[in-house]
């Protein structure tokens, strides 16, 4: 009895291990043997391939932020003849519409998609695709500032026909008294833009940021008006279809964090309800025997991040606890499991903690990392429990930015 339960304790940890810190050395790992057999990806960088590209921009009652977007987007280092911008206000009814159409009569690379019915961001993407005519499409959020290489720096790896889509960084804005959801946000990313490097040397990213990803205009698909992660599912059907989506890390969209710890978990909920959703939408990518690196990927940094790490943790401090108590022999010493199990109640202590001083805005470092770990794997079984009650629509409910 004992024995099973140390083996699933072993398991559990290998699990979270893996997902959180492994994946990261094995494919670090993987890149330097294909470095060392010289099989490397070519690196596009010629100044003079510039496509006719079109950036799209959903805005629905956007008014606190449109005039940034519009002069930060109209502000790119790109020839002005080859970039048209694509405003989609459907459904606004606060001036951003107004204030867009007052512009197109100052710039005439300017085109706008209005409509009185809102339907959501997802519907917004496929309206503006259908109408799209040059040969790459660039995504961005409203409520988000690009550095003026992003265009420049995003395009240049399509002259690689292998290359299907073209992912931007997002980087969270911070202040020095940042609270903790900001903070962490922060980390995250950090920590993610280092993965997605990893994962274009070694084939493909695995998912876009929505805040900025780029596309061949001719792969993109119509998306289910339902669907959570358009830019993960347009992002990974692509490769699906046998092209590589690379990440850019000097092509990148800096946004405020969220105001508050509540607003970070309703949108991390939503994202990971998203999550489950996608994972049913790709099942055939854990054919690993079709797909390959795609497949190792897929799963290692995205499907066991939502699907399987989350649970492991409360089943391991389940079962530590019942390996502490005096029932039956064991393989390993009494005082490694008490220890262990020490540990990790000392782990969540601190991540309680960092829940407690969050919205005082009490800035203590050593409680970012558990706190914001917890956080989000407790949004991620929120995210599993509300995709299982039924997802009924794609359209997004905004959250509050820190000013």
């Amino acid at each position: 009895m004992k024995n099973t339960l140390e083996v699933l304790l072993v398991t559990a940890m290998f699990l979270v291990v893996y997902t959180y810190v492994g994946y990261g050395l094995v494919a670090w790992i993987f890149v330097k043997i294909r470095k060392a057999m010289g099989k490397v990806f070519p690196i596009m960088n010629d100044p003079t391939f510039q496509p006719d590209v079109t950036l799209v921009v959903p805005a629905y009652n956007e008014m606190s932020c449109i005039e940034s977007k519009l002069f930060n987007s109209l502000s790119l280092e790109y020839p002005s003849r080859k970039i048209e911008f694509l405003f989609v206000t459907e459904g606004s009814t606060d001036g951003t519409t107004e204030f867009v159409e007052q512009a197109q009569t100052q710039y005439p690379n300017i085109r706008i998609i209005g409509g009185n019915v809102r339907r959501g961001k997802i519907e917004a993407m496929n309206m503006a695709v259908k109408t799209i005519k040059n040969p790459i499409v660039i995504f961005t959020d409203a409520n988000t500032t690009l550095n003026k290489e992003a265009i420049k720096n995003i395009v240049r790896h399509f002259k690689d026909e292998k290359v299907g889509a073209v992912a931007g960084e997002k980087r969270i804005q911070m202040n020095d008294a940042e609270a903790a959801a900001g903070a962490g946000e922060g980390l995250y990313w950090k920590y993610e833009s280092f993965l997605k490097k990893l994962d274009t040397e070694l084939y493909s990213v695995v998912g876009a940021a929505g805040e900025l990803f780029a596309v061949r205009t001719n792969l993109f698909h119509e998306v289910e008006k339902d669907t959570l992660l358009d830019d993960f599912i347009i992002s990974l059907r692509i490769a699906a279809e046998g092209f590589r989506v690379i990440y850019e890390p000097e092509a990148y969209a800096i946004e405020r964090p969220s105001f508050s710890i509540q607003d970070e978990m309703k949108r991390k909920v939503r994202i990971a309800s998203g999550g489950f959703q996608a994972i049913a939408r790709l099942a055939f990518l854990w054919n690993i025997f079709k797909y390959g690196w795609l497949s190792f990927q897929y799963v290692s940094h995205r499907a066991m991040r939502w699907a399987v790490a989350p649970f492991c943790l409360p089943l391991m401090y389940l079962l530590n606890v019942l390996l502490v108590l005096p029932i039956g022999e064991s393989w390993l010493p009494a005082y490694v499991y008490t220890g262990l199990l020490l540990a990790q109640t000392a782990f969540y202590g601190l991540a309680i903690m960092g829940y407690r001083l969050e919205n005082k805005q009490i800035r203590v470092k050593a409680l970012f990392v558990p706190f914001y770990f917890s956080f989000m794997n407790w949004c991620a079984i929120q995210g599993y429990l509300r995709y299982r009650k039924g997802l009924t629509s794609g359209i997004w409910e905004k959250v509050k930015r820190a000013e």
